[in-house]
């Protein structure tokens, strides 16, 4: 059976938010693939009988082979109040990593320089300042191990891209899959284990606080750290500390 592209999770007049699976494009790239917004503009036609073009913008991107959540704005008042949330880091973001190497601090933060490589579509992370890099920074925290491997909840306080897959990678922890960044093998589904698993803010119209949770990818090697889950379902204070 042929995974689906999405699922909603959280949708009124001004947003619609959805858990993507791995291997989506969120916006369209050189490969002219079928991307998530036209996914979900479909959606959005369909389900309200929508004659002609939808509006509906992604307000954020997740990599292709990240699972998780992206948020969509349905009107342009939602749009530009969510990216003003956005640019203010008033959206807390909570991401799970599978690494295979053990971090050697349990929590930390990570600090560096970011460059691109446009051409390669490749990221490097320096630990000073070089022309033309930007400041990233993360917070992480090593929730537990399994089989081998180690699960580590990142909480991103700068929106760069690849940014927590070279930061982790920086520090001797490739994410499981990712061979951009250093890890060994890919997963068969050219997945990697690095999923957006909540997004914590204050609607920006409805002025109410949203904290909002995607499940976990279905696929045997995330199955294992399904009991964290249960974890997290109790975690109230996602916008300041980590799960437990």
């Amino acid at each position: 059976m042929k995974k689906k592209p999405f699922n909603v999770v959280y949708e009124d007049n001004h947003l619609l938010i959805v858990n993507k699976a791995a291997g989506v494009l969120v916006q369209g790239d050189k490969t002219g693939d079928k991307t998530l917004t036209d996914y979900c503009k479909e959606y959005i036609a369909n389900k309200y009988n929508k004659p002609g073009a939808v509006f509906l913008h992604p307000i954020h991107r997740l990599d292709r082979p990240v699972s998780g959540l992206v948020a969509f704005a349905r009107t342009s008042k939602g749009l530009e109040r969510m990216m003003e949330l956005f640019r203010k880091r008033d959206i807390h973001k909570v991401y799970w990593a599978i690494v295979k190497k053990r971090p050697r601090e349990e929590q930390g933060k990570l600090t560096h320089w970011l460059t691109k490589d446009e051409q390669r579509n490749v990221v490097t992370a320096h630990d000073r300042e070089v022309p033309g890099s930007q400041k990233a920074e993360l917070n992480y925290k090593t929730l537990g191990k399994m089989n081998d491997h180690w699960l580590i909840e990142v909480r991103p306080i700068s929106g760069r891209p690849h940014q927590i897959r070279v930061q982790l990678a920086s520090m001797g922890c490739p994410i499981r899959g990712d061979l951009k960044y250093g890890f060994a093998k890919a997963n068969p589904d050219a997945s990697i284990n690095l999923h957006a698993f909540n997004l914590v803010f204050v609607h920006p119209i409805k002025k109410e606080k949203l904290y909002l949770r995607a499940a976990l990818p279905e696929n045997e090697f995330w199955e294992q750290f399904y009991e964290f889950e249960e974890l997290k379902a109790k975690d109230q204070h996602l916008d300041n500390s980590y799960s437990g």
